[in-house]
């Protein structure tokens, strides 16, 4: 055969295998709620964070029950960078550098994280080195949709782990199993009255989802992007400290936010240390949007309008006018299975169908989260995707 003819054999196999079905596809799943099967692995258990007790002191329960859990976690990530640089010289630079971090967090997050130290025995850098984490390998498919009662709906997966160690025996991503004992439920109180609640990890002190009953929901996806939050983390090192960390945005968000357009003005204004994805939900009619922020500007608003035909609003981690990566495709079935399930039957168990459809459900799952805000319903589970899945 020519060699003349090769080039355009590859472009061919490429084009076959941009239009060919995924491999790890499957049709839009039913009826798997309530959680069920081998793609359930167990409820999530609440703790209460007392915002009236000194936030050196509000981690202490928490930590006392999950910290041989986290310690593990930050073993792992540790033995992945010794595998990386084999001289240990990032490890020492985590236990001797990283703690220097702290001094310069905003407050209430510095005294938090001097506390999940001291109440768990684990060195104040490798504390910060387990929340920097978030702000740069957190990849998920978040949904707020609006039922035709004018219900809104919050629900997302998280993944986590996404080249963190892959195990072979096990087929499945190191990280991921190893921090599905961390997920916990987080009921953040003020004299004894639900303030907001969160799914999250124990350890971490920003917020990756959470729930302010009856007002609003979010959620948090990363943006891939050059510019991303290395670069932000950097210039914070550095002495650059006018923007804010992503987990902190949506913690302070939370807990201090009193309406929908309020938090939407802090999420859209805020300057911040990484790129990102900001999902709300409200409490009434066309209250939802995802809002697509490089780490100075919104770059994009995407707002429900059921009544223009915009009853759900769906972000994996691509811009919503970009194709996704061929490998990385969440979003068109994510979309195939909203559209097949239509507006008149959306419901949380609806959308825990959808977000349990492969590759929607994939090896990066930790867990999944339902959020309804006028109930101020909020549940999460433990996922495990079997057999032939995405790896991500």
């Amino acid at each position: 055969m020519s060699s003349s003819r090769w080039p355009l054999l590859a472009v061919a196999a490429a084009a076959l295998a941009v239009l060919a079905e995924d491999p790890f596809g499957e049709d839009c799943r039913s009826k798997t709620y309530p959680p069920a099967g081998p793609t359930f692995k167990g409820t999530v258990p609440t703790y209460i964070i007392n915002l009236d007790l000194p936030p050196s002191r509000r981690w202490d329960n928490l930590m006392s029950d999950k910290k041989i859990e986290l310690k593990t976690v930050i073993q792992s990530i540790k033995n992945i960078a010794n595998a990386f640089v084999p001289s240990g010289k990032v490890v020492e630079i985590v236990d001797t550098k990283l703690a220097w971090l702290i001094s310069t967090l905003p407050y209430p997050f510095s005294e938090e994280l001097k506390g999940i130290g001291n109440a768990s025995g684990i060195p104040l850098g490798e504390i910060v080195l387990f929340n920097i984490f978030y702000e740069i390998f957190t990849v998920c498919t978040s949904i707020v949709a609006e039922d035709k009662s004018g219900k809104l709906y919050h629900a997302r997966n998280l993944d986590f782990g996404l080249f963190l160690g892959w195990d072979i025996k096990n087929s499945s991503w190191i990280i991921t199993q190893e921090l599905k004992p961390l997920v916990v439920t987080l009921d953040f109180q003020r004299n004894n009255k639900t303030v907001f609640k969160s799914t999250n990890f124990a350890g971490y002190v920003g917020m990756v989802s959470g729930i302010k009953p009856g007002i609003f929901t979010l959620t948090m996806n990363e943006r891939f992007s050059l510019d991303g939050g290395y670069i932000g983390i950097f210039e914070w090192i550095l002495g650059r400290r006018d923007g804010m960390w992503m987990g902190f945005l949506t913690r302070t968000v939370l807990e201090n936010g009193t309406s929908y357009q309020e938090a939407k003005d802090q999420l859209v204004k805020t300057r911040l240390l990484a790129p990102a994805y900001f999902i709300l939900g409200g409490n009434k009619s066309g209250e939802g949007c995802v809002i697509t922020r490089s780490r100075q500007a919104a770059l994009d608003i995407w707002d429900l309008d059921a009544n223009g035909g915009t009853w759900y609003v769906l972000e994996t981690n691509y811009d919503r006018w970009k194709t996704p990566l061929v490998l990385d495709d969440r979003r068109t079935p994510a979309m195939k299975c909203m559209n097949q399930t239509k507006q008149e039957n959306i419901s949380l168990p609806a959308i825990y169908d959808v977000l349990s459809t492969k590759p929607i459900l994939n090896k990066l799952t930790v867990c999944t989260t339902l959020m309804e805000v006028s109930e101020g319903r909020s549940e999460s589970y433990l996922r495990e995707c079997i057999g032939s899945c995405s790896p991500w």
